[in-house]
């Protein structure tokens, strides 16, 4: 029989502040990223083509939103070149938000200390 008292599981006082302090900070962090999905659905971020012609918006989590063409946009361009022309801005908002969202998790995950974040 062992006559060992207080040792219970292996978690003594210390531990269980530790346990819950990590688990606080879970919680932190689960709030944290609650916002800024909030954040991000909530932005509108713009592109455009150097004339102004077309203008793009996408959300900060990379949901379109409008693609806005002028009647200038289609002065003198094939289909095939205003669809080429319309891509690019599609794609310049959607890097755009895509580097928004990465600041921000970065942001968010920076104080955490996990490897390879």
């Amino acid at each position: 029989m062992n006559n060992q008292k207080g040792q219970g599981f292996g978690f003594g006082l210390g531990k269980m502040k530790e346990l819950a302090a990590a688990f606080q900070k879970a919680q932190q962090i689960q709030e944290d990223a609650k916002n800024l999905q909030a954040e991000l659905e909530a932005m509108e971020i713009e592109a455009q083509s150097a004339d102004g012609f077309v203008i793009v918006k996408v959300s900060g989590d990379q949901k379109p939103l409008s693609i806005d063409i002028k009647p200038e946009a289609l002065v003198g361009k094939s289909a095939e070149e205003l669809s080429a022309f319309v891509t690019a801005v599609v794609k310049d908002a959607h890097q755009k938000s895509t580097d928004i969202m990465r600041e921000r998790m970065e942001s968010l995950t920076g104080n955490l200390g996990l490897p390879g974040m």
